[in-house]
């Protein structure tokens, strides 16, 4: 599969690579962002094509990472974040099946 060829038809539509004992890894499509959530377990974010402002709160204060293509960001459980791409974006998530 071609990461660069997934259009999906909403934010965050979602292709399903594989569910490894309760680990998914799913390719988004998106160009919109996402809400501010707190996952069940740790969470890897990797840009495949875009750029992604990653917004997260260490300690209520609120930080931004500017993520562009082979960026990778790691959420540890309880990292309170929101994605917001700039313009079109596709992103790996490996994370819990039962996420938000």
């Amino acid at each position: 599969m071609r990461s660069k060829a997934f259009q999906g038809t909403r934010a965050w539509d979602a292709i399903d690579i594989a569910n490894m004992n309760g680990t998914t890894v799913r390719v988004h499509w998106t160009d919109q962002p996402y809400r501010w959530h707190v996952n069940d377990g740790e969470e890897v974010f990797s840009v495949l094509d875009g750029t992604v402002e990653m917004h997260y709160r260490e300690g209520g204060i609120e930080h931004v990472a500017i993520l562009e293509a082979g960026d990778i960001f790691f959420a540890e459980a309880g990292c309170e974040h929101v994605a917001h791409p700039r313009g079109v974006a596709r992103v790996l998530v490996v994370e819990r099946a039962e996420s938000i």
